[in-house]
């Protein structure tokens, strides 16, 4: 099956998985425990996947760039170039975070405060999409589904968390399910558009790779961030008070409660379980 092809399929399942997830506030309570447990398991997704999926294939594609070419002209600014993205990528979202927390500070309107959560998790799940593009061009089918893996069981609790913010704030219904759909259609789109943008200039270039490598790199900075800036400290936070489900910073002290047995192996499983399945499938 065509990469293209699998690309799309795994678009289609992210945009419907993610409407549904966030559906679900609209018509069932679930109970609070499993959706920790599965934000939990998310959270440690992202950072192994980050850490031993994304970043290792990010630079696995700048430096089979040309192959000897690469290495002989420019080595040296293809190992600053890595941290240099990751970084940008941390950044990039800390400057998205930021804006999203200040207009939702005090005495802000309830339709502005919808808007920016909306705003913020979007350019989230663009990220997402970025990623899942990217991991795409690379030909290594197992990281790409370690990617879609990891995005989905992140994405599915941030859409349920994002209807539940809505509806607490008081949203007409019919448009919760516009943002939720703008929500939904933000990776798919992102990921299309990273794969057949960097395909277009053909994958065997030089700039063609490095570009993939590039986007990996820089996406392996967003997830990093969301998941130990947001995911984490909300969790924990959660545990000994009641929180919104949205994952954004709301700014204040609030008390740390800590994880669970059961949270803390599924974040530990989570951390591990990319870099399991994706050994000794490299070539």
């Amino acid at each position: 099956m065509e990469q293209s092809t699998v690309l799309w399929m795994l678009a289609l399942v992210m945009l419907f998985g993610s409407y549904l997830a966030g559906s679900l506030p609209l018509v069932v309570n679930l109970s609070e425990d499993k959706l920790q447990l599965v934000s939990v398991l998310g959270a440690g997704l992202l950072v192994g996947t980050a850490l031993a999926v994304i970043i290792p294939e990010g630079v696995r594609a700048l430096f089979n760039a040309g192959g000897n070419e690469a290495h002989q002209h420019g080595s040296g600014d293809l190992h600053s170039l890595i941290g240099i993205t990751l970084v940008l990528g941390f950044i990039f979202m800390l400057l998205v975070d930021q804006c999203s927390t200040r207009n939702n500070g005090e005495g802000g309107k309830p339709t502005e405060k919808s808007l920016t959560a909306t705003l913020g998790l979007v350019v989230h799940s663009a990220a997402d999409g970025v990623a899942l593009g990217a991991a795409a061009t690379t030909s290594q089918a197992d990281v790409e589904m370690i990617v879609f893996l990891a995005i989905m069981l992140h994405k599915a609790p941030a859409a349920f968390g994002l209807v539940s913010f809505l509806l607490h704030e008081g949203v007409d219904r019919k448009r919760i399910r516009k943002h939720l759909l703008v929500f939904s259609l933000a990776a798919p789109c992102l990921a299309l558009i990273t794969f057949f943008g960097i395909g277009k200039e053909g994958k065997e270039t030089l700039s063609s790779v490095n570009a993939t490598g590039l986007a990996m790199l820089f996406s392996a900075g967003t997830f990093l961030y969301v998941a130990t800036v947001h995911v984490l400290p909300e969790l924990m936070v959660r545990g000994s008070s009641t929180h919104s489900h949205l994952p954004t910073t709301e700014g204040g002290s609030v008390p740390v409660g800590g994880l669970k047995s059961k949270e803390l192996l599924a974040l530990v499983v989570g951390s591990l379980l990319p870099a399991l399945i994706t050994t000794g499938h490299h070539h």
